[in-house]
């Protein structure tokens, strides 16, 4: 009876990595599939510059200054922020993306119903974040 709870156990820790990886495998495909560019120009178009006021006008974060929402692969939109704040720290994205996404659905009526991709240039024009958010 040991051996066989042994080989049970042996075989759940099996299963349990294999999940794993299967997990790591499955993140790492979508991140591949993303679109977008690796880097931006740093002036924010013009309609980018205005939704940004608006945003920072309602209380968004006052570093962002583009926001830009366009039509990503299988009607999923892709939103592109522009922001001064270099740091990539993940505190300062979630901030960034709540507060780019609540006001994008409760004041543009944006939908998020499939989800969005998000893609954070800093003010050098370089990606900063990008994150696939689909369900």
């Amino acid at each position: 009876m040991g051996d066989t709870l042994r080989r049970g156990a042996g075989t759940a820790l099996t299963a349990v990595a294999a999940a794993a990886a299967l997990v790591g495998c499955t993140e790492e495909s979508r991140e591949q599939v993303m679109p977008g560019p690796a880097s931006t120009a740093t002036a924010a178009p013009r309609d980018s510059a205005a939704l940004a006021e608006r945003h920072r006008t309602a209380g968004g974060d006052p570093d962002v200054y583009g926001i830009q929402v366009e039509d990503g692969p299988e009607g999923v939109p892709r939103v592109v922020i522009r922001t001064r704040n270099a740091d990539q720290a993940d505190a300062i994205f979630r901030r960034q993306n709540t507060s780019v996404t609540a006001h994008l659905t409760t004041k543009e009526g944006v939908s998020f119903e499939k989800g969005y991709f998000i893609d954070v240039f800093g003010p050098d024009g370089g990606l900063i974040h990008r994150i696939d958010a689909r369900p």
